[in-house]
C-alpha cells in the first residue's frame, strides 16, 4: 500500500469516527446545559484531523491544511459567536472564510516550503481583511442603530478611516522611498537622459 493512500484511510477513518462521535455525544448530552456551547469544538477538532492528516503524510499533503483552516476556522467562529450570542455577525463573517483560505494556503505553502504559495496565500488573506472591514462597518453600522452604545459603534468606523489611509498612502506610492527609485532602471534611465 502507498502512503498515500495509508494517510488518506487515516484521515477518513478518523473524521468518520469524529463524526459518529459528534452525533452520539448529540444524543447522550442532550439535556447537558454546556453542551449548546462546546459543539462547535468538535468541528475545530475536525480542522484538526485535517492538519494532522497533513502532517502524517508528509509535503505531498499540505493541501490538507486548506480544509483544515476553513473548516477549524468556521468552527472557531462559531465558538466565539455561541458565546457572545451576536450570530449578527454571520452577515459580514463570510469574508472571514477568505480569510482562512489564505491562510490555509499560506501554511500550505510554508509547510511545502514554496514561497509562491505563501505569498499567494497572504495576497488572498489582505484582500480577505479588507472585504471584512468594509462589510463589517457597514453592517455594523446598520446594527449599530438598533443598539447605539457598545465598542462595536467606534471599532469598524476607525477601521474604515484606516483602510481609507492605507489606500491613500501606501497604494498610490506617497512614500515611494528614494532608495527603491535608485534600484528601478526605468527612473535612472529617464534621470540620466535629462542631464
Amino acid at each position: 500500500m502507498s502512503n498515500k493512500r495509508i494517510s488518506g484511510s487515516l484521515v477518513g477513518g478518523i473524521i468518520l469516527i469524529v463524526v459518529g462521535l459528534l452525533f452520539l455525544a448529540g444524543q447522550i448530552f442532550r439535556g447537558f446545559p454546556y453542551w449548546s456551547y462546546l459543539w462547535p469544538l468538535i468541528i475545530i477538532g475536525i480542522g484538526a484531523m485535517f492538519f494532522v492528516g497533513m502532517l502524517a503524510g508528509g509535503k505531498a499533503m499540505a493541501g490538507l491544511a486548506v480544509p483544515g483552516t476553513i473548516i477549524g476556522g468556521i468552527g472557531l467562529m462559531m465558538f466565539i459567536q455561541n458565546l457572545t450570542g451576536y450570530w449578527q455577525s454571520w452577515a459580514y463573517s463570510w469574508t472571514i472564510i477568505l480569510i482562512l483560505v489564505g491562510l490555509g494556503v499560506f501554511i500550505m505553502g510554508l509547510y511545502a516550503e514554496d514561497e509562491h504559495q505563501r505569498q499567494s496565500g497572504l495576497k488572498v488573506m489582505k484582500v480577505g481583511a479588507i472585504l471584512f472591514i468594509i462589510f463589517g462597518g457597514f453592517f455594523e453600522l446598520i446594527f449599530s442603530i438598533v443598539r447605539p452604545y457598545g465598542i462595536q459603534q467606534y471599532l469598524f468606523p476607525i477601521l474604515l478611516v484606516g483602510l481609507g489611509v492605507y489606500l491613500i498612502v501606501i497604494r498610490s506610492g506617497l512614500l515611494h522611498s528614494r532608495h527603491e527609485d535608485a534600484n528601478n532602471p526605468t527612473i535612472n534611465l529617464s534621470n540620466e537622459e535629462k542631464k
